[in-house]
């Protein structure tokens, strides 16, 4: 009985899994106001919403190989990219640290989850951060 719950369970929730592809006119203007501030000259090559059971998010894919993710608020919540990233989407605090104390290194790669920020530099180097900005480790 369990194991037959347990696979309904599994099916109900992949099945509310949906992912959308939105034209240019669909993305929200939130979102494309963050893409022109931040990201000038780039465009938007595709831009999908993911949503599941519980989560909803917006996965935007920019030239240069530049990725983006919003939350369900359409706020920043990752940014990957093979470049330096613009000093404007970086949190002060964090920006401050990195080049004080690896100068010649920059900001590739940035996250936020409910707890921590993480950044990546372009030696691949990963730093966690809490969300207030404060330096807590490197990770591997």
């Amino acid at each position: 009985m369990n194991k037959m719950f347990l696979l309904i369970f599994a099916l109900f929730l992949t099945s509310c899994t949906k992912d959308v592809i939105l034209t240019e006119q669909e993305v929200d203007s939130k979102i494309m106001s963050f893409v022109e501030t931040h990201f000038p000259g780039e465009t938007i090559i595709q831009a999908v919403k993911d949503k599941d059971f519980l989560h909803k998010s917006y996965d935007v894919w920019l030239t240069n190989n530049i990725y983006l993710e919003f939350n369900r608020k359409h706020d920043v919540i990752e940014i990957d990219s093979e470049k330096q990233l613009p000093d404007s989407v970086v949190p002060a605090k964090i920006l401050e640290f990195v080049k004080n104390k690896y100068p010649t290194l920059f900001i590739t790669d940035w996250s936020l989850d409910d707890n921590r920020q993480e950044v990546e530099l372009s030696n691949d180097l990963n730093l966690i951060f809490n969300k207030s900005g404060d330096f807590l480790r490197i990770e591997d």
